[in-house]
């Protein structure tokens, strides 16, 4: 999970406005500005090809990048893309300068990991991830590529929360710990078979329950006749 660094050329672009812009993207070159750090911003160019390609690659937005600008690097990290309605390709791309020891804000994809040993999923049910990413504050050093949302442990019903992962050194969370990442969803007809186990769990102790008040009447009825007995004995002595 050690941070990666990308290498990426690029072209100053002199002229700004929509104008240029569509100039640039006529040559095969999405156009682009890399700003921060207190400095003034720098209009580039980057190649189509290679740009969709880190793109498409994946965690484009939280990976750093050294931008070697005519020879000159830029040490600087994706904060945002855009990408025609209709072609879906890059039109335009904005880089953040980062200054040494920079701290950053950043969105980190989430990891589900060991599902297959969950004991929830074993039984049906169903991983349910909540959080696709966390949002994080970290040295621009120290940027996980993902997090490990681990689990192994889940039983059906059960989620697992931010306070049940480990972050790593030198990373804040900035979403509340109790936010729920991911929970094992039951099977379709679940609340029904628990019902059905209860409903029979109960039926088979009603029996035992039923049997002790008859048990128990038993005596009553057994001191009845003794009793009736005894009345003709108590008659003949009054006579």
């Amino acid at each position: 999970m050690a941070t990666t660094v990308k290498e990426l050329k690029a072209t100053a672009r002199p002229k700004s406005g929509k104008g240029a812009a569509r100039a640039e993207r006529r040559a095969g070159r999405v156009p682009g500005v890399i700003y921060g750090n207190n400095q003034p911003p720098l209009t580039i160019s980057i190649e189509d090809r290679e740009l969709r390609q880190r793109i498409l690659a994946g965690r484009f937005l939280t990976t750093l990048v050294d931008i070697d600008l005519e020879g000159k690097k830029h040490r600087v990290i994706p904060r945002d893309y855009h990408l025609d309605p209709v072609k879906d390709f890059p039109i335009h791309v904005d880089f953040m300068r980062l200054g040494e020891g920079a701290t950053i804000r950043i969105s980190v994809p989430l990891h589900v990991v060991k599902a297959e040993t969950s004991p929830g999923v074993k039984r049906g049910g169903t991983v349910n991830i909540v959080a696709h990413a966390i949002e994080l504050e970290c040295g621009v050093e120290s940027i996980p590529q993902y997090i490990e949302a681990d689990v192994g442990s889940l039983e059906i019903g059960h989620s697992l929360h931010l306070a049940d992962v480990k972050l790593p050194a030198g990373v804040k969370a900035l979403t509340r710990e109790d936010a729920t990442l991911v929970t094992i969803v039951p099977p379709s007809g679940y609340a029904e078979e628990q019902k059905a186990a209860a409903a029979a769990a109960a039926a088979g102790a009603a029996p035992g329950a039923a049997a002790a008040p008859a048990a128990g009447a038993a005596a009553p009825a057994a001191a009845a006749p003794a009793a009736a007995a005894k009345a003709p004995a108590g008659g003949d002595k009054k006579k």
